[in-house]
């Protein structure tokens, strides 16, 4: 049977505030709809260009917990339709995320492109792998000019996924965005400064200050 995002997410107490707040028939008719169980190839275009996403996990004691995880653009990577794997590395060797995965393997991700305003939401479970350096998937998973130390392979067997509307994503920037997106202006600034240099050159006031020969001082 196909489970989807919303079979998962929208549990008996979800669906009594969906009703108080008038928009369970909203959502009723979508369920089947948005039965997302494989990736497709736009989900795999989009997952290949983040360097980041966050990872929630829940502790024995109940309590959610989210974490940041980063690396080189393209260091989650989706080994096939159903399956997302990572180098996990070496942090502050808390281990709260690897803990709570180990007593519920459920795992929620977010995926963000904020220039875009695009969110992916993805349910997963979660299985470990050492990260033998003999390994084959270790070695693919690794960057080798990436700072960090992989203590294990982290593989992300989906479930199901969602994709957000952009409303309220604020856009920003990381810097090698900030500096692709003004490559234009910084060539034509250099093309202007060129052009300027020219100019001056030819009507002879390059190296006198602007004066022209037998001019006051």
């Amino acid at each position: 049977m196909s489970y989807g995002y919303l079979d998962t997410a929208i549990t008996p107490s979800v669906r009594t505030v969906q009703a108080e707040m008038g928009s369970a028939h909203i959502w009723k008719r979508f369920e089947r709809d948005r039965a997302f169980e494989r990736f497709t190839r736009h989900e795999m275009d989009f997952i290949a260009a983040r360097d980041s996403f966050y990872v929630a996990t829940v502790s024995e004691t109940g309590w959610p917990y989210v974490q940041h995880r980063g690396g080189p653009t393209g260091f989650l990577k989706v080994l096939d339709d159903r399956t997302l794997a990572f180098a996990d590395y070496r942090g502050n060797r808390q281990y709260i995320s690897v803990g709570n995965a180990r007593a519920s393997a459920r795992v929620a991700l977010i995926l963000m492109d904020y220039v875009n305003r695009a969110r992916l939401k993805i349910y997963a479970t979660v299985e470990f792998l050492p990260a033998e350096p003999t390994s084959e998937l270790a070695r693919t998973l690794h960057h080798p000019d990436y700072r960090g130390r992989p203590e294990r392979i982290v593989l992300l067997h989906l479930v199901a996924f969602d994709w957000n509307c952009p409303q309220h994503i604020t856009p920003r920037y990381t810097e090698a965005e900030i500096i692709e997106t003004m490559r234009g202006v910084h060539e034509r600034l250099i093309s202007l400064e060129a052009e300027n240099a020219r100019l001056r050159a030819q009507s002879g006031l390059d190296g006198d200050d602007g004066r022209r020969d037998g001019g006051e001082a």
